[in-house]
């Protein structure tokens, strides 16, 4: 009877121990990239560890909000999604647990990164004119935009939208409150429109003589020179691009990213994916698949998109600028009526 006893207690706790080694193998992702191309991405990963990813979608907003209902009770492992500012966001809330990793600590650079969340890839926002409207002499930076000679002549989607706030975050950075204010407010005075749509319809007012300088993320010009779409390749030859700030500070870039939640169920899980984001197979997904460039320096890609963007300095403002200076870029917006 007591050997029948421990026997069975043995097998309960392997029973148990069995349960939890499966439960590790899961990791349980909250994600606002909506990008097919993630697939791949997410596969190789549970190829690679054997864990598998259980993902919820959803838009960022969204997303916050199921986070912060569910509270501890939350099975989420980690939250990816685009932007500094949504990152940042979370990290007000509370969200995210602090990270020590050397291995992401040695391959994101420090100006992509803070204590609790990092960067796996990054975008630039650019400047795309007309070629028959405009010379690129007239568009070498940003501050170019509010020049009274551009009057009636640019597009723009809404002051709200995060890729907005977070240039003129950067824009606080580096001039301060009232150089800001008063270049926003030439902005307003200079739109052919008022703000609407998102930067690929930016870019398609301008091919189309709507309007003729707009600001758009570099992706979106990447996946419409790729495009299997005859007029969308076409709309592309008629605009050109300026990489705005080369003799300063270099253009701005934002970021896309992700954390570990404090709630994390499977933390080691959560730690394998965080730093199989920042290698240098994961990287070249980023960029190929997506049309994105790697937070690592010195990956290997193979994007003739990207290629065709060309090289260009990039803003080092530390991503946690973005975060400093996002509240009041949105009232400053508010003010001068970018909406």
């Amino acid at each position: 009877m007591k050997n029948a006893l421990v026997t069975a207690l043995i097998g309960f706790t392997l029973l148990l121990s069995g349960k939890a080694m499966a439960e590790d193998k899961v990791l349980n992702l909250y994600s606002a990239r909506h990008y097919q191309t993630d697939e791949s991405l997410y596969r190789e990963f549970t190829n690679q560890t054997g864990i598998a990813i259980k993902r919820i979608e959803g838009k960022e907003d969204e997303l916050l909000e199921r986070l912060r209902n569910e509270g501890s009770l939350s099975p989420a492992d980690v939250f990816l999604t685009v932007d500094a500012s949504r990152l940042a966001a979370a990290h007000e809330l509370g969200l995210f647990a602090p990270v020590r990793s050397k291995v992401l600590e040695a391959r994101i650079p420090a100006h992509l990164r803070t204590s609790d969340w990092f960067a796996f890839s990054t975008r630039a926002r650019v400047i795309v004119y007309a070629k028959d409207a405009l010379k690129p002499e007239q568009l070498r930076n940003y501050s170019d935009l509010a020049n009274p000679v551009l009057r009636g002549k640019i597009c723009s989607r809404s002051g709200s939208h995060p890729y907005n706030l977070s240039l003129m975050a950067s824009y606080i950075a580096h001039y301060g409150e009232s150089a800001a204010e008063e270049w926003a407010r030439g902005v307003v005075a200079n739109f052919a429109r008022p703000p609407k749509g998102g930067d690929t319809d930016q870019i398609l007012a301008v091919a189309a003589g709507e309007c003729s300088v707009a600001l758009a993320n570099t992706y979106y010009l990447a996946r419409l020179l790729r495009s299997n779409k005859a007029e969308e390749r076409r709309a592309m030859e008629k605009i050109a691009v300026i990489w705005p700030d080369q003799a300063s500070y270099g253009t701005h870039i934002n970021v896309s990213g992700g954390g570990m939640l404090k709630t994390a169920p499977h933390k080691e899980a959560a730690l394998k994916f965080m730093e199989y984001l920042a290698s240098e197979q994961a990287q070249r997904y980023f960029a190929d698949g997506n049309n994105e460039w790697p937070a690592v320096t010195n990956v290997s890609i193979n994007n003739p998109a990207l290629a065709t963007l060309g090289k260009f300095k990039a803003d080092s403002l530390p991503v946690s600028s973005l975060a400093t200076y996002r509240t009041k870029a949105q009232m400053i917006f508010d003010r001068v009526g970018y909406r």
